[in-house]
């Protein structure tokens, strides 16, 4: 794991993390939430065939196995608000007794989230949240400002400190890659004017659209020394593109990448240094919140404080968040030691 609990003592080990997922099906007709013992759990990424949250969601399939729950994964192939809904209105008629989901937008699922609550169904927002009144818990990779702050000091060493950058985004209306990039914005301002943004794109975290956006702005910007990507789908698909071109070497990149993405980037020069949380403990994470919430232990208040399996004990901060830990910075040092 990447991050450990003040109340845990170890240190960081190799992963192996397993990212085969195995539908085990959810069980439909339970009253979830009200302390009935409904551990049947559904996540919910932002799209299927994503290795970000394959990962994520094998993490919150092996919590699940441990606590005898029944896990199951659904989800659209794009990243839309409205491929979501369809399956949270399935998901309320099935009557399971939690959803896990990143959200694809703030706003656009909470009247299905809301139907999903009313009917008895616990909602747990991970890695990309909605508006608070919609569900009951946020677990959050990491503190917004840390996260924005780690990928800025990130691109800031890697071109000394001064010259012209852009952020490879994921969908424009990401609630969690807009909160880091208007972070980053401020923290540039205050700690690196010599650093200047010019431009913000969006490759709606695939593949090719990334690889795309990262050809126009080196072609919009012939000065450009770095990107930052605050998304494992840009990051690597804009490294992808450096690699083979004849930037490689001359323009930095930077973001949130999975080391197994990563690797060969590192390996060959291309990138120096990324950073990321272990997205296995933030679902893992996300299956013993919901497990709390679908027993009864915490509400979602502030100082509510719920066991989580491997991780420790976990506090509920302002607004119902959760929140996993730190950034964590790899590079060619430690790359080696992480596999997932």
């Amino acid at each position: 794991m990447l991050f450990q609990k003040k109340t845990r003592a170890g240190a960081l080990a190799a992963l192996a993390v397993s990212v085969a997922l195995v539908a085990t099906g959810c069980a439909a007709g339970g009253d979830g939430g009200d302390g009935s013992g409904d551990l049947s759990i559904t996540f919910l990424p932002k799209n299927l065939g994503n290795p970000y949250f394959d990962t994520s969601n094998a993490g919150g399939e092996e919590a699940i196995e441990e606590f005898g729950g029944s896990y199951n994964e659904v989800g659209p192939a794009e990243a839309t608000p409205d491929g979501q809904v369809s399956y949270i209105n399935t998901l309320t008629q099935q009557g399971v007794g939690a959803i896990a989901v990143s959200a694809n937008d703030p706003k656009a699922i909470c009247d299905a989230l809301n139907e999903a609550r009313d009917a008895g169904v616990k909602v747990v927002t991970f890695d990309s949240d909605t508006n608070t009144d919609c569900r009951d818990i946020f677990v959050n990779q990491a503190d917004a400002e840390g996260i924005a702050k780690t990928q800025i000091d990130l691109i800031a060493e890697q071109i000394g400190g001064a010259g012209e950058i852009a952020i490879l985004s994921a969908a424009a209306n990401a609630t969690n890659q807009n909160a880091w990039i208007e972070l980053m914005e401020e923290y540039l301002a205050s700690d690196y004017p010599e650093i200047t943004l010019v431009e913000t794109v969006y490759g709606d975290d695939d593949d090719q659209t990334s690889f795309d956006k990262t050809a126009a702005l080196l072609q919009t910007h012939p000065n450009l020394k770095g990107i930052v990507s605050p998304t494992t789908v840009g990051i690597a698909a804009a490294a992808r593109y450096l690699s083979t071109s004849e930037y490689q070497g001359k323009v930095a990149v930077t973001g949130l990448g999975t080391p197994n993405q990563m690797r060969e980037y590192v390996e060959d020069g291309t990138v120096t240094a990324f950073a990321l949380w272990n997205p296995a403990d933030l679902g893992y994470l996300a299956a013993f919140a919901a497990k709390a919430l679908i027993e009864g232990d915490i509400t979602g208040a502030e100082g509510d404080t719920f066991e989580a399996g491997k991780l420790g004990e976990y506090e509920v901060g302002a607004d119902g968040v959760v929140l996993l830990g730190d950034p964590f910075v790899f590079d060619a040092d430690n790359i080696g030691d992480f596999d997932f």
